[in-house]
């Protein structure tokens, strides 16, 4: 398979800004075997059954985005993970121009500076900063900002209001780079009243990285790697989400990143075990899933490793056709946008350019 095979055409008026007021009024396509219904998320407890559990990533976003100095030139950093030596993992533009042993300062923060201890081929760079624990996040929030992804237009920067917005209600552990979008179309009302379905709810904890906004640089997606994120499903967690199978309920995985790191977790009879580390896994079709039963997530961008995900767990035919849909319907797409709530199919290997599936540029 190809990243051509799952190109498609998004007009810019698709993308959404900003978030649906309030966040539960999103617009929800609820995909199923042989089509879809056009719901909202507020819908979301009808959709469900007692006995199922919600699986959604309780990860906090850092302003991980900093302007740095090295001398006379200006580096933009975007900080991606803490490293096991203690030096974080980091994304820098104009990164051949740093080398082993540079020196860094910051704007916004006179007391931190950062000494370069290594680089990588695809602009990465281990940064070893003068402070940690509580004063490093102290930091951070005078010098960095919310790395927001690159389609929402903000020509001057984030705004107060995005570091509201770009918080899911679920964000209790500091460490993300980018937001698990789908988490963002929750409300105290919406979990009350899954709640009172008899919808059971827990958390695991994946720190979404800056590798998540990087594109595909091989079109034979056989060769793409995904950079490793740090996550947890503590034993708690596991005996809840085991025991609500075991009793008949289905696992609702809140988002991709809850997806990918169930997966992680998941033995070979779909148990999930604690864990705790870093997962790379790339999930595309032909994925035997293990885990989750339904997904929900927003919509995502052609060519994307996430839309590949969703193909895997839905189909390919099923996910081209639901997003032309959505497309001609006018449903808002990426990280402020509306949400699909997957139902898993079998193994789907079909190639997708062999799939006769309305053009996803109709309608448009």
């Amino acid at each position: 398979m190809n990243a051509a095979d799952f190109d498609f055409d998004l007009p810019p008026a698709c993308i959404a800004h900003h978030p649906a007021k309030p966040r539960d009024a999103a617009r929800l396509l609820h995909v199923v075997a042989g089509g879809w219904h056009d719901r909202i998320v507020r819908d979301l407890p009808d959709l469900l059954r007692p006995g199922d559990i919600l699986v959604a990533n309780d990860t906090r976003v850092i302003p991980a985005q900093l302007a740095a100095w090295r001398g006379a030139a200006r580096i933009g950093i975007t900080l991606d993970r803490p490293l096991a030596d203690g030096t974080w993992h980091a994304l820098a533009r104009n990164a051949r121009r740093l080398r082993p042993g540079d020196q860094l300062r910051f704007d916004g923060a006179e007391d931190l500076t950062a000494e370069v201890r290594g680089r990588d081929p695809d602009g990465g760079v281990a940064l070893a900063f003068s402070l940690e624990g509580d004063d490093f996040a102290a930091a951070l929030r005078r010098a960095g900002a919310l790395a927001l992804p690159p389609y929402i237009a903000r020509p001057d920067g984030p705004t107060a209001q995005d570091a509201s917005d770009y918080q899911t209600v679920f964000a209790a552990h500091e460490g993300a780079v980018a937001a698990p979008t789908a988490g963002l179309h929750f409300t105290p009302a919406l979990l009350n009243a899954l709640a009172a379905r008899g919808v059971a709810r827990t958390t695991v904890t994946l720190h979404v990285g800056a590798g998540t906004f990087l594109p595909l640089r091989d079109d034979d997606i056989s060769r793409h790697t995904l950079h490793a994120e740090r996550g947890e499903i503590t034993p708690a967690a596991a005996d809840a989400i085991n025991a609500a199978r075991a009793a008949g309920g289905r696992l609702v995985a809140v988002g991709t990143t809850s997806l990918r790191l169930l997966e992680s977790a998941a033995a070979p009879d779909g148990t999930i075990l604690p864990f705790s580390g870093e997962t790379a896994i790339f999930i595309r079709p032909g994925h035997a899933f293990r885990s989750a039963d339904l997904l929900m997530t927003n919509f995502h961008l052609p060519r994307s490793t996430l839309f590949m995900l969703v193909c895997a767990f839905a189909g390919t035919g099923a996910m081209r056709a639901a997003y032309a849909h959505a497309i001609a319907d006018g449903y808002r797409f990426y990280s402020y946008g509306d949400a699909t709530l997957l139902e898993r199919t079998e193994i789907d290997i079909t190639p997708p350019a062999l799939i006769s599936t309305p053009s996803l540029s109709e309608g448009a």
